[in-house]
């Protein structure tokens, strides 16, 4: 169905309210979430169905943990992550505007930090190039098992062109976690070979990947990139595992690098959307239209819902959603 943003925006402005944000985080968190609904990610409002996101009631002010010029360790105090990754965000554009490079890792965070390409985006909108990784619970599986000890790790990244800049989100799991969790909420099956049930079987129901493991994406080469996201999210990080080597808080990292290091920025952004002009001009398959550069497709997604006043949304999340604040 299609609702009104508006209408979305303010109903989920009230979830976030009555799940305990003050007025600040709550309009983070909304703008995370809208950032992806807009377009037709599964980051979106899903989050705050079921068990929802509400805030840690043993929540603390964010701290840096370790600064230099270059980097910062910042704790987050269990708070949501997606208020923690802005700040860290913030912070390493800061640190690029003055030295040339941002690397900001964060600890201590239980929820998701949503769709990071939203932070890649903010950093390649002030010039700098964009490196995003996040770590979360245990929910996929190392390549060869279905026992679950990754997060769904995603990574992203952002480039500053002459014009909007490239954006690239993608998890290393062969399914976004919510994205099961949305096919739950309206009673899809999954796609094949995406998850384990809780026995090792693949399986197409919902629940039971929920109870079970994600696979990862591309086989074992998909499980080296997830290797890698969890050791920048977790050991790099300084996350605190219990005594079996289990999780207890989430961990992220945001990188902004200045082209001015190396090159020319203004040159570089130039040189960038020539490549983006010659990728997207090249000779098409018969049954390719067009060539679509990352973050296209959720753009164009975008500009119809800027143009409409209208986003669409699956009945039963609305309806969930719209339960929550009666």
């Amino acid at each position: 169905m299609q609702i009104r943003v508006d209408d979305l925006e303010r109903v989920t402005l009230e979830v976030l309210t009555q799940s305990g944000y003050p007025q600040e985080e709550a309009s983070v968190i909304l703008e995370v979430l809208m950032y992806a609904q807009l377009r037709g990610n599964n980051q979106g409002v899903v989050k705050l169905i079921g068990a929802g996101m509400p805030r840690d009631k043993a929540a603390q002010p964010i701290s840096i943990a370790k600064d230099t010029k270059l980097s910062a360790l910042v704790n987050g105090g269990k708070n949501t992550g997606m208020v923690v990754l802005s700040y860290a965000t913030d912070l390493a554009i800061e640190k690029a505007r003055e030295h040339g490079v941002g690397i900001v890792g964060t600890n201590s965070t239980n929820t998701s930090t949503g769709a990071i390409g939203y932070y890649a985006s903010r950093v390649a909108k002030q010039g700098y190039i964009g490196l995003v990784f996040a770590g979360s619970g245990e929910f996929m599986a190392m390549y060869g098992s279905y026992e679950p000890l990754f997060g769904t790790n995603p990574l992203a990244y952002g480039i500053p062109t002459s014009g909007k800049p490239i954006v690239f989100d993608m998890a290393t799991a062969a399914i976004a976690r919510f994205g099961i969790v949305e096919a739950k909420t309206a009673g899809r099956a999954i796609p094949e070979g995406v998850a384990y049930d809780a026995q090792g079987n693949l399986t197409t129901d919902a629940a039971a990947a929920l109870g079970g493991a994600i696979r990862v994406f591309g086989g074992y080469k998909g499980a080296a990139l997830a290797l890698l996201v969890e050791v920048l999210t977790h050991p790099l990080v300084a996350t605190s595992p219990d005594a079996n080597g289990r999780k207890t808080d989430w961990g992220n990292l945001v990188v902004a690098i200045d082209p001015e290091l190396l090159t020319d920025s203004d040159i570089f952004e130039q040189r960038v959307s020539g490549l983006v002009e010659r990728l997207k001009g090249a000779n098409k398959l018969a049954d390719v239209g067009e060539i679509l550069i990352p973050g296209e497709r959720g753009d164009k997604i975008l500009e119809q819902a800027e143009k409409t006043g209208l986003v669409d949304i699956d009945d039963s999340l609305w309806t969930a959603l719209q339960q929550i604040v009666k």
